[in-house]
Formats: structure tokens, sequence, C-alpha cells
């Protein structure tokens, strides 16, 4: 990609809609080889920036996804212990003796996302998506230390693994801990604002093409109210396309407050918010 405008020409023909600053940070990203990290609410597309970057790129995907207790085994790297244990039984077989060094070689290694996009063949690099990092612990943010700073992994019985390409590297955190600084001082930042009821209309109308304009346009701006009232989950754009796919599924054309209240756990996803947004649509319209 040639330029900011050329990053937000290319998202758009994959139907993702980017701002100046979103398409600038991705160009950067691109440009520089350097890790890009993306914040925001939940639900304001971040982890569909990097599905739509490698759908742009026409290059894979690799995702690590990220949860309390991810370990190097299963991010980085394994070893693949069965075939070593089968190894070990040819050899005795055989009246063989195998030592560490037989059995700790690159073709007892398993790939694990990480190492993966690494060892990419290319001819383009990999778009690596390593989703919701906040998740994970904080200990497990160092062992990505080198990675992105290197785009290399060392693996203490075979070595350093760098990458002929680097991959182009997404983060993604919805703030629910904050990160080292260490692992920011190695990526590029941008936080994702929640978009304005036009731009969330336009991106509805790409995601659900069958979905009425009135509805489309109504479904937006009521989010956008929402948001405002004092709510334990807020909802985010993920949710606004589900709700007009629900209401579009069930034949709604027109925004009313029957197909609202119908529909609310599209929206609203605890009981208190479902009794404080119903509540807001019966003072809208008592």
């Amino acid at each position: 990609m040639k330029s900011a405008s050329d990053v937000e020409r290319r998202l758009d023909a994959v139907d993702y809609l980017v701002d100046d600053g979103l398409a600038t940070a991705v160009y950067l990203a691109l440009r520089l080889g350097k890790p890009l990290l993306l914040e925001g609410e939940p639900g304001v597309g971040k982890t569909a920036a990097a599905k739509a970057l490698a759908a742009a790129l026409d290059t894979p995907l690799i995702r690590l996804q990220c949860y309390e207790g991810l370990t190097a085994g299963e991010a980085l790297y394994e070893w693949n212990y069965q075939r070593q244990l089968l190894a070990i039984r040819l050899a005795e077989a055989r009246q063989e003796k195998l030592t560490d060094a037989d059995l700790f070689t690159a073709e007892f290694l398993q790939d694990r996302p990480i190492l993966q996009a690494v060892r990419h063949p290319g001819p383009t690099p990999p778009v690596l998506l390593i989703d919701e990092i906040d998740r994970a612990d904080d200990e497990f943010e160092a062992l990505l230390f080198e990675f992105l700073g290197e785009a290399a992994i060392t693996i203490p019985e075979l070595g350093t693994f760098t990458a002929a390409q680097p991959p182009i590297v997404v983060l993604t955190s919805n703030r629910s801990r904050d990160l080292h600084d260490a692992l920011r001082r190695r990526c590029l930042y941008h936080w994702i604002e929640f978009p304005t009821p036009s731009k969330a209309a336009e991106i509805v109308r790409r995601t659900v093409p069958g979905a009425s304009e009135p509805l489309i346009r109504d479904a937006a701006e009521f989010i956008g109210r929402v948001r405002n009232l004092e709510l334990d989950k807020a909802p985010g754009l993920a949710e606004t396309i589900d709700w007009v796919s629900a209401l579009s599924a069930l034949g709604v054309t027109d925004l009313t407050d029957a197909a609202v209240i119908s529909t609310l756990g599209t929206i609203a996803k605890t009981p208190d918010d479902r009794t404080t947004v119903a509540l807001a649509v019966t003072q809208e319209n008592p």
C-alpha cells in the first residue's frame, strides 16, 4: 500500500471503513514494519481491522486468541512429545540410543501461531492477529518482547528463528487491564472511537445489505442514544450489526417500539441493561 489514502481505498474495497487516523496508523505500521496496537471499546471493529487488512493484501490471517493462562507452548511453539516418544521406542527396538540433540530438532517442533508467522514462506508476509492481549497474563507479554521488537523467536535447543519477511502484526486490547510499557514501546498505537451514527449506518449498510434504509438509519441513531445510558455493557458496532440482521430477518423495515422490545436480547446483554433500555424506549414514546 502506497499511502494512507491507498490503505483507505483498499480497505473500503473489502467493506471495512476507516477514518484518516486509522488509515495512517495502518500505513505507517506497514511502511515501518512495526506492530500496531489497536485499543477501543469492545465491538468497535478492532479484530475486523486485522481481518480486513489480510483480505485487502490477499495474505493469510494467523490468529492468536489470548486468554488468562495462555502459555508459550500454545502461542509460540511446542515440542511434539508423541513423536519424540515414538522415536525413542523405535530406537530401542533397533537397539540404538538417542540423545537430547536427536530429539530436540526441527523435525519434532510444532509451530504455534507466532512461530508459524515467523516461518511463513511468503511471498507476502501474513497478518498475525494477537487478539485481546489484555486478557492474557502480565507474564505472557514478556514472551512477546523479542518477537515484537525483532520479528524473531529464540528456541533454546535450536537457536533463533528470524522472519525473512517480518509478519504484519496487529494486537488488540479492550483495556480490561493496563499493558506493560515495554510492549507499548514496541508498537505503533491507535485508539478506535465508536463511529458516529452516520458512519455506523454506512458500516451496517454494507454488512447487512438486505436491510431497509429507514431501518438502518433509525437503528444506528437509536444505538447512539442507548450508548449514552448508564449500562453494564454498552452495545458496540458488532451488536448493532447483529440487531439490524435480526430485525431484517423478522421482516422489520421500520423501527418501532414493539420491534425494539422484541429484539432487545441482541443489544442488551444483562437483565439490568434490558430493563434500562426498555424503560428508555417507553419514556421516548410514552
